[in-house]
């Protein structure tokens, strides 16, 4: 089963641009406004939320858990790369899965 949590932050992007060099390494600027629309309740009243402290992204998904890390030396510097594995190891974690395509966030389960 296919739901869509959210469109994907299309200013986020303008998060990585050199005016806003955030220093982190990660991008932290980035991951906060890309992982912000996640935060919502699905119709059958199941709540998703996305949070980061640090390195640490945690997904809930209704009553289930999951968190990533933004690892920079063993994924990539590029910090599009490094949150999405970061999500993809958070959602395994928690045991659904996270679809992005088409400037839409999906969770399968």
């Amino acid at each position: 089963m296919r739901i869509k949590i959210c469109d994907e932050n299309p200013k986020a992007e303008e998060m990585l641009s050199a005016e806003k060099n955030d220093r982190s390494g990660i991008g932290v600027h980035y991951v906060d406004a890309y992982i912000k629309p996640m935060k919502t309740t699905l119709e059958d009243e199941t709540k998703v939320n996305c949070k980061r402290r640090g390195l640490k992204l945690t997904l809930s998904v209704g009553d289930k858990k999951g968190t990533g890390l933004m690892r920079r030396l063993d994924v990539s510097e590029d910090p599009i790369i490094m949150l999405q594995a970061a999500l993809k190891e958070a959602a395994t974690e928690a045991g659904v899965t996270l679809v992005v395509e088409q400037g839409a966030i999906f969770l399968e389960s």
